[in-house]
């Protein structure tokens, strides 16, 4: 088993979890484990069950060395600074950077499925980047593709069902969304576990639904009738931008369409179950789970 562990971003929701899965689901002592954060302040929960706190800021890349110190595994959790194109890709680098040259062992990363060159979504491009700096590190290394969240549909499918009408340019494409408990759950297992050489795992829901059909599972949970409408990737652009949404947001939602039509995020593994042992929670018991919240819309 790895020795000392890092989790960046451990002040967010992914980061956090694994944590927490590393503590209570595969019993790693409080003592191996560090938590990251540009702000350590939010980390007086961990602190107090045991967990180091380290300030880990990717924008301060002298300052990764000292962060890095004596880590075996190192996550990388996937940084949020989308608003700055190049930026996301700089920090990931950086991070790379101070990993080598600190000693770290083995580099974990949380990229996304099929993110090569070709793939629609606007910052697939720093996901690719960020693996192929790992590759050529030279350091050992386990890449986690996250599938999409199941929780990422409460952002746009409460309001679908309020009105009544889900407008979209994803076409036929398929998606098995994944809970992040469920991912969560599997990176903690991997991080805890002797590594078997370097490997890419694709962690996604048991089952790949389109548009429609998590239409009709929505209508089936809530009692609302879902009327899915199928538009052009230009169309839903300046839908989008006609309800308020900024151009850049607006790009970046069709952007994920688009890309469920291309297919490209169509993958079903077996991922999680092989890692965690647990098969990954289904989209209706997810749905079901927060029918108080898709009504609130």
């Amino acid at each position: 088993m790895s020795e000392t562990i890092l989790v960046t971003g451990a002040s967010g929701q992914l980061g956090r979890l694994v944590l927490n899965h590393l503590l209570e689901t595969q019993k790693v002592t409080p003592a191996r484990l560090v938590a990251g954060s540009r702000e350590p302040t939010k980390l007086s929960d961990l602190a107090g069950r045991g967990i180091a706190t380290r300030a880990v800021d990717f924008d301060k890349p002298s300052e990764l060395g000292a962060a890095f110190a004596g880590i075996d595994t190192l996550l990388v959790v996937s940084t949020d600074a989308l608003g700055e194109p190049g930026k996301r890709l700089a920090q990931h680098k950086a991070a790379v950077a101070a990993a080598q040259k600190a000693g770290v062992r083995r580099i974990a990363y949380t990229s996304m499925p099929n993110p090569e060159p070709g793939n629609p979504v606007l910052f697939a491009g720093d996901h690719y980047g960020t693996e192929q700096a790992i590759k050529e590190s030279g350091l050992a290394y386990t890449i986690f593709r996250n599938g999409w969240y199941q929780e990422n549909l409460l952002m746009g499918l409460p309001h679908a069902i309020a009105s009544g009408k889900w407008f979209t340019s994803a076409g036929s494409g398929r998606l098995a969304h994944v809970a992040r408990e469920d991912i969560a759950r599997a990176i903690a297992a991997a991080l805890a576990s002797k590594p078997q050489g370097n490997a890419t795992y694709t962690l996604t829901g048991s089952q790949a639904f389109d548009t429609d059909e998590i239409a009709a599972l929505a209508s089936a949970v809530t009692g609302k009738p879902v009327e899915v409408v199928h538009l052009s990737d230009e169309a839903l652009l300046e839908g989008l931008k006609a309800s308020g949404l900024p151009a850049p947001v607006a790009a970046l939602l069709v952007s994920f369409d688009a890309n469920t039509r291309a297919g490209t995020i169509s993958d079903v593994t077996n991922d999680v179950k092989k890692l965690a042992g647990i098969e990954p929670r289904p989209l209706r018991a997810f749905l079901e789970d927060n029918k108080e919240a898709l009504l609130a819309g």
